[in-house]
């Protein structure tokens, strides 16, 4: 194992709650990652839970702001985003209709990730981790983590 894999780094990006910013947050999940064959998956989950802050908070507001943290360790990446609160229920998985054009993001999250948490509120934000572990193929999440209740799209 090579010196760069065989420690814990950790990479933060603090964003302004502009939607052009989930591409920048994109392109830097890639080129930190880009040497991994996770550096695709990680990117989208960056992509969809970068969105979800935007669409579902205050971080999408004209003084909104997101943050990203990346953890890399020789068995696992961890993606971490957090909103600055103000969204109107926590973060869940839904089961939209075949017709919806939104409303899968953490779904797909979860189908990509080894395991994902929500943690915080309302009013001081929420956190949604997503995991890959990297000694095997992601196994799926375990979304039973996720709350379920309200009725906001993620």
């Amino acid at each position: 194992m090579d010196e760069y894999t065989s420690m814990v780094r950790i990479w933060e990006l603090t964003c302004p709650g502009l939607p052009q910013e989930v591409g920048r947050a994109r392109r830097w999940t890639r080129d930190i990652l880009s040497e991994t064959p996770w550096a695709d998956d990680a990117a989208l989950i960056v992509t969809e839970l970068g969105s979800n802050a935007l669409r579902h908070s205050a971080s999408g507001s004209d003084s909104g702001s997101f943050h990203f943290t990346l953890i890399r360790s020789a068995s696992a990446i961890v993606i971490a985003v957090t909103d600055i609160g103000g969204s109107r229920t926590t973060p869940h998985v839904e089961k939209p209709d075949e017709d919806d054009t939104h409303g899968r993001g953490l779904e797909l999250v979860a189908a990509l990730a080894y395991r994902v948490h929500v943690r915080g509120d309302d009013r001081h934000g929420h956190t949604v981790t997503a995991e890959l572990h990297l000694d095997s193929a992601p196994a799926g999440a375990d979304i039973g983590t996720i709350p379920r209740p309200g009725a906001a799209t993620c």
